[in-house]
């Protein structure tokens, strides 16, 4: 009944490692940047209710995956040292295992690399201080217990907004702008609640939203985004005539 991520480098392998896992019987989908947003939240969220029980992809933490069913993460190629698999990484891959009471990280790799092997000193560290901190307040570990939206509500709420967002193009700047405020500010409050899922689907609209302020004409908005608008005319400064000596 608990679920497994795996990272992988690139979508090929995301994509291939999910087929084979699919003929062996293994209820997986994968996750990557070509899968659009409402999708994805999808995914999230099947995962999380039990449709199926591997997620394989990229950069997971892009996600905001916040995900206590999850009892098992594989990093692959753990020792190719780069952006996703730095020391800081590794440990916040590590960490989203840390919500379950059966969590278990396994680092696949040729070799250890100095990233693997900080991320493993790391999690030894924190691992004593939780274990002296547990036992000196009498505190028994519990997988942490996150409730998962009710499935039609979270569609319903995704198909409305995004039919408002369908509805915002070749709305003028200053409109958008608007409400792009509005979404980061939306953003932000999943963000507190712990809607991780929410306030990822919200990041991309915003920067959706931004760039369809960035491409706007002009008018009705100043490049800084201030909303100031100089109502469509230019004005120009008269040269003043210089006095002689």
């Amino acid at each position: 009944g608990e679920r497994t991520l795996v990272t992988t480098l690139t979508k090929k392998m995301a994509e291939d490692l999910t087929d084979y896992l699919r003929e062996t019987g293994v209820r997986v989908r994968y996750l990557h940047s070509d899968i659009d947003t409402l999708e994805r939240v999808e995914i999230i969220r099947d995962l999380r209710l039990g449709v199926f029980d591997v997620l394989v992809g990229i950069n997971l933490l892009r996600e905001g995956l916040d995900l206590p069913e999850v009892s098992f993460i594989a990093i692959l190629d753990a020792d190719k040292e780069g952006y996703l698999r730095g020391y800081r990484s590794l440990i916040q891959t590590i960490g989203r295992a840390a919500r379950n009471l059966n969590g278990r990280v396994i680092m696949y790799a040729d070799a250890e690399s100095d990233a693997m092997r900080q991320a493993l000193d790391e999690t030894d560290r924190r691992r004593r201080i939780q274990t002296a901190h547990n036992l000196e307040n009498g505190i028994t570990p519990q997988t942490i217990v996150k409730a998962v939206y009710q499935l039609e509500r979270g569609r319903e709420e995704q198909a409305s907004r995004a039919a408002a967002f369908q509805e915002s193009a070749g709305l003028p700047p200053d409109e958008l702008l608007r409400i792009a405020r509005d979404v980061e500010r939306e953003m932000k409050r999943a963000a507190r609640d712990l809607e991780f899922e929410t306030a990822a689907e919200l990041r991309d609209r915003l920067v959706e939203l931004r760039r369809r302020i960035d491409d706007a004409p002009a008018a009705g908005v100043s490049p800084s985004g201030n909303g100031r608008s100089s109502g469509g005319r230019t004005s120009r400064t008269r040269p003043r005539r210089r006095q002689g000596p």
